[in-house]
């Protein structure tokens, strides 16, 4: 009865130590399976793109225009206030009569030497340089109703305002100017404000009007 109960235990001992040992063995291997398992994961997860993802990516889509310099108005010449005093109706008894001009000036800056080829609207003429810009001045206003060239004078009647350029010659209400060639260095174009007598009956009193210009180089 011994040998057969010794070969029993014997028996029961190795069934045990197999078992340990086939446990071990199975968690040795679950190590590195799991680890190689994340492996084939993380560069699956790396890989994904976030490019579908609403609000995480945009475009931006810039552009724009380089072009020559032109003059530039300096802003004090943008808006201004012109003071023509104070004018007796003595002095405009009759149709054409004026009063005293007074001097305006626009200023210009960072007028570089650049070619120009400007033809006037009016009359079909070409200003034309090879190294002097031009600028044409358009003046726009409410025309006195009975002498369209000059500015309505609001507030009183029987008196406009005539504006004209340095050369002495009318303003054109509502269109260009002639051309004007700039020579780099100049900053100032000069113009006068004259009240003059209209055909409407003199009526006196306080007076104002306002007037647009716009600056075009050619």
């Amino acid at each position: 009865m011994k040998p057969n109960q010794k070969y029993s235990t014997d028996r029961d001992f190795w069934r045990v130590e197999l078992r340990y040992y086939a446990t071990v063995g199975a968690l040795t291997l679950m190590v590195p399976l799991s680890l190689l398992t994340m492996l084939m994961l993380l560069p699956r997860a790396e890989a994904l793109d976030n490019a579908n993802v609403e609000g995480a990516n945009g475009s931006l889509y810039v552009y724009g225009a380089l072009t020559e310099s032109a003059c530039r108005l300096e802003m004090e010449s943008a808006y201004q206030d012109i003071d023509l005093g104070v004018v007796g109706s003595a002095n405009l008894q009759q149709v054409g009569d004026r009063g005293e001009p007074v001097t305006l000036s626009l200023g210009l800056k960072d007028c570089l030497r650049s070619p120009a080829s400007s033809r006037d609207l009016r009359t079909g003429g070409l200003t034309w340089s090879e190294n002097q810009p031009a600028v044409t001045v358009s003046f726009r206003a409410t025309r006195d109703a009975d002498t369209p060239q000059l500015v309505k004078a609001m507030g009183v009647s029987g008196m406009g305002l005539r504006l004209r350029d340095a050369g002495g010659q009318d303003v054109r209400l509502g269109s260009r100017g002639a051309p004007l060639l700039l020579t780099p260095g100049q900053t100032v174009l000069t113009y006068t404000v004259t009240p003059e007598r209209t055909a409407a009956a003199l009526v006196a009193g306080s007076y104002w009007a306002v007037v647009d210009f716009h600056l075009s180089y050619d």
